[in-house]
């Protein structure tokens, strides 16, 4: 089963289309990156799936069920940490567990569950009108948590989370991709998202522009790997030698350091050429490109 499809889903406000004919598949059981600029429809999407609005044309599936039809069952099965999420001031953080176990017949371990996201006994019986905008996080996220949901939907899980919060809340999604459950986890947060997701998906201007993992997304950029060689010692007019090179974009040489930003493929070429050219390698290292080179490729229709 799938947990999550979409059909030539748009959505139009008035003359402004957010959505312009998305189609999507999320497996169950998977850790899908959902990644856009501002604007793109993120918010739309994730509000369609959570029948917060209703799609202009095309159909949403979620868990098996019709998104609109099926909305509250979906939700009894579905943890959501929303971005600009509320509060309520005046309970504390075990008050808040509570509420939302009572509300998903639910009976959860308020304390544990709370442990398990970074807040402790005195946190948990403050009242979070107190909390720092991290703890709010790590609170919300244990609500999500509540039930053992088989959809996690996370719209920017790490803001206002420290490196330890982070690290956690990466930690729990992994927790929680082993226990069965599919994460929809949507950031801008790059490394994040690189850190924990099986498949990405990138929205652009309503449309989905690229859905692979990250291998996936590189090969069909043509994203290249930037290779570094330390030599022996500086050898002249290197730029022209490695520049020469079929696949080579870039040639840096800063004394006896080269930093070529070449295709996969032609890096031995680049060594050779290298050696030609009088060079003693010594060491060399090569970096893939990462989820923010892939990320401006798509988006700035450099791809």
């Amino acid at each position: 089963m799938t947990a999550i499809e979409l059909d030539g889903v748009r959505k139009e406000f008035g003359d402004v289309a957010a959505l312009r004919g998305v189609d999507m598949t999320v497996e169950d059981g998977e850790v899908f990156g959902f990644l856009g600029p501002n604007g793109a429809g993120k918010t739309t999407t994730i509000d369609i799936l959570l029948d917060f609005v209703r799609p202009s044309s095309g159909t949403a599936t979620v868990l098996g069920m019709d998104a609109q039809a099926d909305s509250r069952a979906i939700r009894e099965r579905t943890g959501v940490l929303p971005e600009g999420f509320d509060i309520y001031d005046r309970l504390t953080g075990r008050q808040h567990i509570e509420f939302v176990a009572e509300a998903k017949d639910a009976d959860p371990d308020a304390d544990a569950l709370l442990d398990r996201v970074g807040l402790d006994h005195e946190d948990a019986t403050r009242k979070a009108g107190g909390y720092s905008k991290g703890m709010k996080q790590r609170l919300v996220l244990a609500m999500a948590l509540i039930g053992d949901p088989d959809l996690l939907i996370l719209d920017e899980p790490s803001t206002g989370l420290d490196p330890n919060g982070a690290r956690r809340m990466r930690e729990i999604v992994r927790e929680e991709r082993e226990r069965g459950a599919t994460v929809f986890f949507s950031s801008h947060i790059l490394g994040q998202v690189e850190a924990v997701c099986d498949r990405v998906a990138i929205l652009q201007d309503g449309e989905v522009v690229a859905i692979d993992d990250i291998d996936g997304l590189r090969e069909a950029a043509e994203a290249g790997t930037t290779l570094t060689v330390e030599l022996a010692s500086p050898v002249d007019d290197l730029e022209d030698a490695v520049g020469g090179v079929a696949g080579v974009e870039s040639v840096a040489v800063d004394g006896s350091t080269v930093t070529v930003g070449c295709a996969e493929d032609a890096k031995m070429d680049v060594l050779s050429a290298i050696e030609d050219a009088g060079g003693t390698v010594e060491n060399f290292e090569t970096e893939a490109a990462s989820l923010d080179d892939l990320f401006a490729a798509y988006t700035e229709g450099e791809s």
